[in-house]
């Protein structure tokens, strides 16, 4: 197990902790984290995309005009695609983008996110952060104290004042421990864990 460093919200030791060598120290794959990154992004397209077709357009379907003899170009009827008002030929239609991975692989690719952000010296472990009320100024000064100002941040639990002081920091997001996902790990350049959600972690790797 390695020991890691924990600190307060002004940037200073506290106490050491120790970090699972299953869940912190794992042999990174590249094909891994890019499958699942790939797979939470698409699930996030709406899919909604949509035109009508010929058979979805209103109107007659008698034919405009006879065949021949009439020195015009040939014409169907009016729902014809090549007449305003037609039907779409090769329009897109509603689809469904999720891409199926398997739940080991997923929770595989976690435990690599986590390995990368700790490898790389990314991981920052506060013991905890509790703030007095909703206040955005107060928030900032504790990322700045971190030296975190584009940062994720994860919780054991719901801390909605937490939450609230957030919202209007750019480049921070506050996520819970079942929230935790590869791309929000990888997006961000520094992982705050409060102390507290390593537990959780470890309960939902281990």
């Amino acid at each position: 197990m390695a020991v890691v460093d924990v600190v307060n919200i002004g940037g200073d030791v506290v106490s050491q902790t120790e970090l699972k060598d299953s869940i912190f120290n794992v042999p990174v794959k590249k094909s891994v984290l890019h499958q699942v990154v790939i797979a939470q992004l698409a699930a996030k397209r709406a899919g909604s995309a949509s035109v009508k077709h010929r058979s979805d357009v209103k109107g007659s379907r008698h034919k405009l005009y006879r065949q021949k003899g009439t020195g015009r170009a040939r014409k169907g009827d009016i729902k014809s695609p090549v007449l305003r008002g037609g039907g779409s030929v090769f329009g897109p239609d509603p689809r469904d983008y999720t891409q199926k991975v398997l739940k080991k692989v997923r929770k595989m690719a976690l435990k690599m996110a986590l390995t990368c952000r700790a490898q790389e010296k990314q991981l920052v472990i506060v013991d905890k952060i509790d703030l007095d009320a909703v206040k955005t100024k107060v928030f900032a000064g504790i990322i700045k104290g971190l030296n975190a100002e584009k940062a994720l941040i994860i919780t054991g639990e719901k801390n909605e004042r937490l939450e609230l002081s957030s919202r209007n920091v750019p480049g921070v997001k506050v996520l819970q421990t079942q929230g935790m996902n590869v791309y929000d790990i990888l997006k961000y350049p520094t992982l705050i864990l409060v102390q507290q959600a390593i537990e959780g972690i470890e309960g939902r790797l281990g």
